[in-house]
């Protein structure tokens, strides 16, 4: 993995630890990067820290050191007290780590990482910032189905069915609308996972039967592959919240479904 000069610039800011609780002293620092196989000691004319780190990165970038320095930094059993710190940190470095067509996954107590074929750039909003129904109501996609890469077949189907939900949108029909959409949907990210099959089969949100071994995709719910896309970085906090409230109308194709919660679908919502 060759990483760029600012990524590793946000790489040293997190194993230095600076202003945090896990602020790394040289020694610390000398130990850290001495189990990546160097032989320094720590004594008078040590370098700064910051210096002293980007060094060991810049020598070990592109090799198979780099890997493992970057599993070390973000070493689940480090972080047993603070999952959820640990989570924001690799958030924010996967944030630079975009540029080099890498994402940094945690799956439980493995850290592993994903070869990017794009560089995807998050929107402004937070991932993790609620959205109001309006706000994403508001939205408008530019849908390229052809970038997700799937069966040229399976994508001449899904445009198809793009464009029947948008005439439904516009003849007042939004329980067709809702079901295509659901539909829609679960082929997307069906392809999706047939193209990422140990992504997707890693991920600790992953079904399993009875034996704890992961099911195979055929057998997998829509609310699985949502979980799921969402954890590995696919889709973003409002596409998951509002994908699931898709999955959930879905279900009112049974008419005993709808009848049950006494629920009629209108186009606006109030």
């Amino acid at each position: 993995m060759l990483l760029s000069h600012k990524t590793l610039e946000k790489l040293r800011e997190i194993i230095n630890g600076d202003g945090t609780e896990r602020y790394r002293s040289g020694p610390k620092l000398v130990e850290f990067f001495n189990r990546l196989g160097f032989r320094d000691t720590y004594g008078q004319g040590f370098p700064s820290r910051w210096v002293y780190t980007d060094e060991k990165l810049e020598q070990i970038n592109g090799k198979p050191e780099l890997d493992k320095c970057i599993r070390d930094t973000f070493c689940v059993i480090d972080y047993i007290d603070d999952i959820k710190e640990l989570d924001r940190l690799i958030e924010e470095f996967n944030k630079y780590l975009v540029f080099d067509k890498w994402q940094v996954i945690r799956n439980n107590d493995e850290i592993s990482f994903k070869r990017l074929e794009r560089v995807i750039i998050p929107s402004s909003k937070n991932s993790d910032e609620e959205i109001k129904e309006s706000e994403f109501l508001d939205k408008t996609f530019e849908i390229d189905i052809s970038s997700l890469g799937l069966d040229s077949i399976i994508s001449d189907i899904i445009d198809c069915r793009i464009n029947e939900i948008e005439k439904c949108i516009s003849s007042d029909a939004p329980l067709a609308a809702v079901i295509i959409t659901g539909s829609t949907m679960e082929g997307i990210l069906l392809g999706e996972a047939t193209s990422y099959p140990k992504n997707f089969n890693s991920a600790s949100s992953a079904p399993k039967d009875k034996n704890s071994k992961v099911k195979n995709f055929q057998d997998w719910t829509l609310s699985n592959f949502i979980d799921v896309a969402y954890e590995i970085g696919l889709i973003k906090l409002d596409v998951k919240k509002f994908s699931h409230v898709v999955r959930d109308f879905r279900n009112f194709i049974h008419p005993y479904e709808q009848w049950f919660r006494d629920f009629t679908l209108t186009k606006t919502l109030h």
